[in-house]
């Protein structure tokens, strides 16, 4: 069993699925980054307020003025819009960088396809046969 496991576990399919998911992890802090330093300061500057994630809107109970989402989240029932809109934000822009990475890989396999292929070197039969050939001319 444990060489099954072994087997399973060390097939180049597991190791670059790891592999995907370990980069993934950092291309989502990498994301998470530029929504909360770039995007939303953009954003909030337009809309006014500093930040999404504490925007709430309360449906039930009473929270006091100034309460954070997880404090208000304790004291009534709360709709996080702001939250999902953070969330929202990140989904796109992750969705829209794979998006250009896919199209510039499919575009450099087309340029690859397109592109003519050298010819084959000719073996060494060939090469003696034309040699051969070259002298019967002269």
């Amino acid at each position: 069993m444990l060489k099954e496991f072994k087997d399973f576990a060390l097939k180049g399919n597991v190791v670059d699925l790891a592999i995907g998911v370990i980069i993934g992890a950092a291309f989502g802090k990498i994301v998470d980054s530029m929504v909360g330093d770039v995007f939303m300061p953009l954003i909030s500057a337009v809309i006014g307020n500093v930040d999404f994630s504490n925007l709430y809107l309360v449906l039930k109970g009473s929270v006091p003025a100034g309460a954070g989402l997880a404090d208000a989240k304790k004291a009534a029932v709360v709709l996080g819009w702001g939250n999902f809109l953070t969330v929202a934000i990140n989904f796109t822009i992750i969705a829209w960088v794979l998006f250009m990475v896919v199209k510039g890989m499919n575009r450099l396999k087309k340029a690859e396809a397109a592109a003519p292929a050298a010819p084959p070197e000719p073996s060494a039969q060939e090469k003696l046969l034309t040699e051969i050939r070259d002298l019967l001319r002269k």
